[in-house]
Parts: structure tokens; C-alpha cells; sequence
């Protein structure tokens, strides 16, 4: 009772400082050095680094000599509103910890300072797709926290989504400046990863659903923004139709010649094949592709599992990630100057084999699937491949990439059903850790042989796998599916509570005092606590950009 009250006190001393200072607190000048602020034992900084990009840095009266950085995820850089609604809007401020919640959400911030240690963060000159200006933005951040607090021992690196690039890449590139880092729902790797598969969705709904709908190739300014808003409002309108065609059978009129070719073709297997090609989950915040209504062994049951669910969840997962697929694609177009995505050599039914058994019933049976690979075939003239600018995929071709290389120790936390940063950019980093684990290993025998002492080698990444159930599609008393609970975990993108991120940031920490990250029973506790489990035998498929 009395720590739970101690809690309780500290807690409320934090969320007190944070109304008092607030998260934006910065100069509008680039100042050398920060201006700070203290309200009930926090003291809150903020400032800019010598680009521009505004930053925050909060720190208790005890502080423990360990910060947190934070790279934040993909924020647009686009403001675009429609009838009122704010689809994107540009945001500047800093943020030095996770806010799972919403900017409201101020959980791990009170955690993390209740228990002595610092935080920082930093908002980047621009946003958008910002890579290289965001790590060098917190090799100047960390400089300037140290300068300011000089007992500093150790820096933790954390990040999510694009932020877990940032963060990887900071871990590669200035290791001496890191101590453990952790990467939340990572993106990593190679960006032209991502963006074929948001290329290779946008190509299908368009191919499939809705010919006038662009998606790619967008004009410069103001017009390619437009364009982008108008994408959205026609998937919306694409992805409301087909809900209902999951169970009438019957194709959106906006579909074109594809809805005339393949009338015969339930449009449902037509949006499964867009989201296979394009790597979206068959699991969703409500679908499970496995559960139906009523008994095990009724018809209705098998028919929704086997046919209705994994579309459904296609759907689902589409709307969860189609603003990110057209602003992303948007926002690189700009900056490569021209369409980047090509898809005119894409062997969509080479790549789709494995899926096209094991889907068969959801995709209607072989008849359906040859037609509709036929339709997609690059020789219809009514389904046009999209056909990339040469210099803007050799610019692209240039943009910051992870190696994925392993230097300090790295712990990453990501949904196997996120549809937005799929995990297989997890897989490809612990594909890319694979020899150099071996060759640890192979060195720990070698040094054995030469001093006749074991010691063991210390495992330096390990990723945690946020798996949803196997069951928890839920229905009404009429059959229908039930999508109005909160998203399950492992679903959606960026899907952690407060509990769950702190208790990787503890990982963390121990993983600076250990120097590894050990699967013992403490991480493993910690572990199942954030939500994911260790599991050496799990593999996510990898992106297609990665199966080459």
C-alpha cells in the first residue's frame, strides 16, 4: 500500500510538471544551449539543434545517470483537411518519450522520470521521410543533454515505426554514443521495401476497384495534394462498397472493366489477392481468419472462416493503412522528384504461389484465381502496370538504408499482424543478425580452445513477437461479425499500452547493465509483461523487396 502510494504522489508530481512547463517549450531561435524550467522536482528543457529541429529534454532531481531518446514515428508533411476532417496535418513538436495514448498519454513519461531516469527527444527539421536529418538531430541531442547533465553514464535508444529505423541506424552508425537500443513496430532496412508494398496495394484497389484512382506518379505542389486527398476519399469509398460486397457478392460500380471481366468472381477474393500481393496480414484488429459464428461444424461457421474472415481482415488492415500507403508514397515522390514505384516486371503469380494454395477457398477456387491473375497479366491493356521515373528510383535507390548490423544490444517489439510496417522488417534484422550470432559463437569455441576456459557468447538482439490469439473474431446473436472492441494485440500498428512499453524500457536498462540481451527468466518475464514473447523458431515472411 505505501509504494503504491508513493507512486501515486510521484506520478501526480510529473503529470504537475508537464502542465506547467508544457512539451513544446522551446525558442523560436537556435540557441547554443537550452532554456530550462523546474516545477515540483522536474526540470524541462527544450531548445533547437543547429538545424532548426526543435527538441525537449525532461530530467528528475534524481536522475540516475541513464536517458531515454526517443525517435518518433512517420508524421505527414502534408496539411490536408476535407469537409472539415483533418486527414494529416504537420506536427513539430517534440516528443521524448512514447505517447501510446495520444498526446494525452503521459504513462511512460511519468514512469520513466519517477524512476530517476532523463528523457529527450526531438521533433527534426522536416517531416515526412526523414532519416538522415533525424540521426544526426540526436547525435546533437545526446551532445547536448550530456553537456547539460554530465553525470550522464548511459544512453538508451528507443523509437517506433520510422523511429525504429532512426534508431537502428544511430546504433550502426555511432555506437559509441549508445548503450542498448530498442526498436517499437520497426521499419528497417531499405525504404523502397515499404513503399512497394504500399505501391503494390495502391496499383490493385486501383487495378481492381477503382481505375481513376491515381496512386502514383502525383503532380508537384499543391496539385499532387490534391490528388493524394482525392486518393483517400475514392479508397474509402472503394473499401465501404466491398464491406458490402462480402456478402452480396456483388463489385462497386466504380470497379470498371474489372468488375465486368470478373462479375463471376466474388469481388471479396479479388480485395484477398490485392492484400496477398501487397504482404497485408490475414489477421486484423477483429479478424481472426479462423473463427466463425455459431457451431464448429455448420456451414456457416466454415464458410466465414474459410472465405468471408481473411478478406475481411484485408479490408480492415487496408483501412488501417491506406493514409500511410498515399501520403508515404506522396511525400518520397516529392522529395525524388518523380514516380519511384514500378511494378511493369512484377511476376505476381510467382511470387503469390505458396499463398495461392494455401488460400484456394478464400480466392474461389483455381477457375477465379487463373482469372484473375490473367486480368492483372502486364499484356491487359485494362490493367496498366505503373511504370517508374529512372532518376527518382536511383534516388530513391541512394536514401539512408540500415545495414543491419548489431552493436549494441537491441531489442525489438513488433505485432506479427501489423498491416502498416509489416514485420518482416523484424524477420530481415534478425535475418541479418544470424551470421554475426554465429560467428560469436564460433568465437567463444575458438577462444575456449586457445585458454581452456569457457565463456559463453552473449546473444546481442533479440526480437520480441507480439502474436495475437488464434480465436477472437466475436459476432452478434445474428451472425454477423462484431467489430466494435478495442484492437487485439498484435494487430494494428504501433499497438502497446503504457504497462507494456515500460516494461521493454526495464529490458533495457538491464540490458546496459548486462551488456546483452540474455533470454533469461527476468527478460522473459518482462517480455510476456510488454506483450510479446521470445520464440527462436517464429518467422515473419519477409518483404517481397527482401525475397529477391
Amino acid at each position: 500500500m505505501k509504494t503504491s502510494l508513493i507512486n501515486k504522489k510521484v506520478a501526480l508530481l510529473v503529470a504537475s510538471a508537464l502542465a506547467a512547463t508544457g512539451l513544446a517549450f522551446v525558442p523560436t531561435t537556435a540557441s547554443a544551449a537550452p532554456i530550462c524550467s523546474t516545477a515540483n522536482s522536474i526540470e524541462t528543457c527544450g531548445g533547437v539543434t543547429s538545424d532548426g529541429a526543435k527538441y525537449a529534454m525532461m530530467v528528475p532531481a534524481n536522475f540516475n545517470g541513464t536517458m531515454f531518446i526517443y525517435s518518433h514515428g512517420y508524421r505527414p508533411n502534408q496539411d490536408l483537411t476535407f469537409a472539415g476532417y483533418t486527414v494529416s496535418m504537420i506536427t513539430n513538436n517534440p516528443a521524448p518519450a512514447p505517447m501510446p495514448g495520444g498526446a494525452t498519454d503521459k504513462g511512460v513519461i511519468t514512469y520513466l522520470l519517477s524512476n530517476g531516469y532523463g528523457i529527450a527527444g526531438s521533433a527534426y527539421k522536416t517531416q515526412g521521410w526523414n532519416a538522415q536529418e533525424a540521426v544526426a538531430a540526436d547525435v546533437e541531442l545526446i551532445k547536448t543533454f550530456k553537456e547539460k547533465y554530465p553525470n550522464t553514464k548511459k544512453v538508451i535508444a528507443w523509437g517506433e515505426s520510422l523511429g525504429g529505423f532512426i534508431t537502428q541506424a544511430l546504433a550502426e552508425q555511432h555506437p559509441e554514443l549508445v548503450s542498448a537500443a530498442g526498436i517499437i513496430s520497426p521499419a528497417l532496412g531499405d525504404v523502397r521495401a515499404e513503399l512497394q508494398n504500399a505501391g503494390d496495394a495502391l496499383w490493385g484497389l486501383k487495378t481492381f476497384f477503382d481505375p481513376t484512382i491515381k496512386g502514383h506518379g502525383y503532380s508537384a505542389g499543391a496539385a499532387g495534394d490534391g490528388e493524394a486527398l482525392l486518393d483517400l476519399q475514392k479508397i474509402i469509398v472503394v473499401l465501404t462498397a466491398l464491406k458490402s460486397a462480402i456478402s452480396t457478392n456483388v463489385w462497386p460500380d466504380s470497379s470498371g472493366p474489372a468488375g465486368k471481366a470478373l462479375a463471376a468472381i466474388p469481388p471479396r477474393s479479388a480485395l484477398l489477392l490485392v492484400g496477398l500481393m501487397a504482404g497485408v496480414p490475414t489477421k486484423s484488429a477483429h479478424f481472426d481468419s479462423t473463427t466463425g459464428p455459431g457451431s464448429k461444424n455448420s456451414a456457416a461457421y466454415t464458410s466465414f472462416a474459410t472465405a468471408g474472415a481473411p478478406a475481411l481482415a484485408v479490408l480492415e488492415n487496408i483501412a488501417e493503412s491506406a493514409k500511410l500507403a498515399v501520403l508515404g508514397t506522396r511525400d518520397l515522390e516529392a522529395r525524388t522528384g518523380g514516380a519511384f514505384y514500378d511494378n511493369t516486371k512484377t511476376d505476381y503469380a510467382a511470387r503469390l504461389a505458396d499463398d495461392l494454395t494455401t488460400y484456394n477457398a478464400a480466392l474461389s477456387g483455381n477457375t477465379a484465381i487463373k482469372g484473375m491473375l490473367a486480368f492483372i497479366n502486364p499484356a491487359n491493356p485494362a490493367a496498366p502496370r505503373f511504370k517508374g521515373d529512372a532518376a527518382a528510383m536511383d534516388k530513391l535507390a541512394g536514401f539512408m538504408k540500415n545495414t543491419g548490423k548489431i552493436n549494441v544490444p537491441t531489442v525489438s517489439l513488433h505485432g506479427t499482424a501489423d498491416p502498416s510496417v509489416p514485420a518482416g522488417n523484424t524477420q530481415w534484422l534478425a535475418d541479418q543478425y544470424a551470421p554475426q550470432w554465429e560467428a560469436a559463437k564460433a568465437a567463444a569455441v575458438a577462444k575456449a580452445a586457445a585458454t581452456g576456459k569457457w565463456v559463453a557468447a552473449k546473444p546481442m538482439f533479440t526480437p520480441l513477437w507480439n502474436n495475437p490469439p488464434t480465436s477472437y473474431t466475436k459476432f452478434f446473436s445474428d451472425g454477423t461479425p462484431d467489430a466494435s472492441g478495442a484492437p487485439v494485440t498484435g494487430t494494428n500498428h504501433y499497438n502497446y499500452t503504457a504497462d507494456q512499453l515500460n516494461a521493454l524500457a526495464q529490458i533495457l536498462v538491464n540490458a546496459t547493465k548486462n551488456g546483452n540481451v540474455q533470454a533469461d527468466a527476468t527478460f522473459r518475464a518482462l517480455g510476456r509483461k510488454a506483450g510479446g514473447i521470445v520464440d527462436s523458431s517464429f518467422r515473419a515472411p519477409l518483404l517481397a523487396f527482401y525475397q529477391k
